[in-house]
């Protein structure tokens, strides 16, 4: 039951990130700092993915469901 549960988590992982293919953080750092002055520069930092990835996760996810269910 347990490598069923693992098998759906990564179907449902793979759709994810097939769908989503990447996402961004921003981080703030200070500049300048002069008195009661302060400057600050915001920086993107994106995170992308190819969708094969999640297709590639989504294929293993299906093979795990079937070796789970060729075992009982």
């Amino acid at each position: 039951m347990n490598t069923k549960n693992l098998g759906i988590g990564l179907i449902i992982l793979g759709i994810i990130m097939t769908v989503y293919t990447g996402f961004n953080y921003v981080t703030t750092e200070k500049v300048v700092e002069i008195g009661p002055i302060k400057i600050n520069k915001e920086k993107n930092h994106p995170v992308q993915w190819t969708p094969i990835i999640g297709v590639l996760i989504i294929v293993g996810g299906i093979v795990i469901i079937g070796g789970s269910r060729k075992k009982q």
